[in-house]
């Protein structure tokens, strides 16, 4: 240490300037200081912390080592491990055709540029032109791939998005992809897109895909105004005919249902019945050759006691009877005869 010090004071003389000779430096203490500094550089570099919605993944190296749950933690300093905080449990958005500026009560939307206008022209199945603007909603699954499998997550992504809307919308007609055919389109083009996160492994769950708007190019928006009313009545009577179709279809066909059953039903009642008189006849003729006489005055008085009593009050007189209007009033009361 002495050595160091007349070393410094030897230089200082060379360039002219002299040093006290009782001021040398508290070396213990700068020791204590450089010691002290470098220990807290090294402990702020070794923590950092990890917001709730957030997981850790910690690199040795460039390396994928552990993910780390929300929570304070502490990593090898001096760039032997690297942190970089992925949101998993936040859904994220990215906007295609537009950019909102402002998300507020009412938002604010930048103006249209080379970049919007570009993604959201597209050729319609009809080799129509339509202009679609649409959101995409998605997390972040898995870390690890989306960190390491695809270079540019983000970018490959978005473009993922436009191919698979492009896609879908060239299988459609212009009056579908404007009209009555946008859920559909935006449900197709969530599952197309789906598939290419899964075929790519970027680890990205889509959530959600909503169509934000759909138009005609600018130039051709007052004729296709009165393209667009003309197709919505046209799709307002084919529903109003479909309506009609749905009531009246099925109530000819209940009605007929009703028709054939009630037949069917005729039907079985009356072979039931004749099978039945067919029986009653065989048992009745079985009975009446056993014993004829007997059979035969059965039948005549079963036959007379259901037939008299339908046919009212009636006066039976011997024929050798005389004075009968005494027994008859005229009123056509019948009079009760005694005994």
């Amino acid at each position: 240490m002495t050595d160091n010090w007349d070393r410094f004071q030897n230089d200082m003389r060379r360039y002219g300037l002299t040093v006290p000779p009782g001021a040398r430096p508290p070396w213990a203490m700068i020791r204590i200081i450089v010691i002290a500094a470098v220990v807290v550089l090294l402990a702020w570099n070794s923590y950092y912390q990890v917001e709730p919605a957030e997981v850790g993944a910690v690199q040795r190296f460039g390396r994928l080592v552990r993910t780390t749950p929300p929570g304070p933690h502490f990593k090898i300093p001096l760039g032997v491990e690297t942190v970089t905080k992925v949101p998993v449990q936040r859904q994220l958005k990215m906007e295609f055709g537009f950019r909102t500026q402002e998300a507020a009560a009412r938002s604010t939307y930048a103006p249209p540029s080379t970049e919007t206008k570009g993604e959201s022209l597209m050729l319609t199945g009809d080799l129509n032109v339509a202009v679609v603007e649409w959101i995409v909603q998605y997390r972040i699954r898995d870390p690890r791939a989306y960190l390491f499998n695809v270079r540019d997550v983000e970018t490959t992504f978005r473009y993922m998005s436009e191919a698979a809307m492009r896609q879908v919308v060239g299988d459609h007609s212009v009056d579908e992809v404007i009209t009555i055919g946008r859920e559909a389109i935006a449900f197709q083009a969530k599952e197309e897109l789906q598939r290419l996160c899964e075929l790519y492994g970027i680890g990205i769950e889509v959530q959600q895909l909503v169509l934000q708007d759909v138009n005609p190019p600018d130039p051709v928006k007052p004729a296709f105004n009165e393209v667009n009313q003309a197709i919505q009545e046209r799709e307002r009577s084919i529903n109003e005919a479909w309506a009609e179709f749905n009531l009246a279809v099925p109530r000819a066909n209940g009605e007929a249902d009703q028709a054939i059953r009630a037949a069917e039903g005729y039907a079985v009642e009356r072979e039931n019945k004749a099978l039945g008189d067919a029986s009653r006849f065989d048992a009745l003729y079985e009975e009446y050759r056993k014993a004829p006489a007997v059979t035969r005055k059965r039948i005549y008085l079963e036959t007379m006691n259901r037939i008299i009593p339908k046919l009212g009050s009636k006066v039976i007189l011997d024929e050798k009877a005389r004075g009968v209007l005494p027994l008859l009033q005229l009123d056509g009361a019948v009079k009760e005869v005694k005994p």
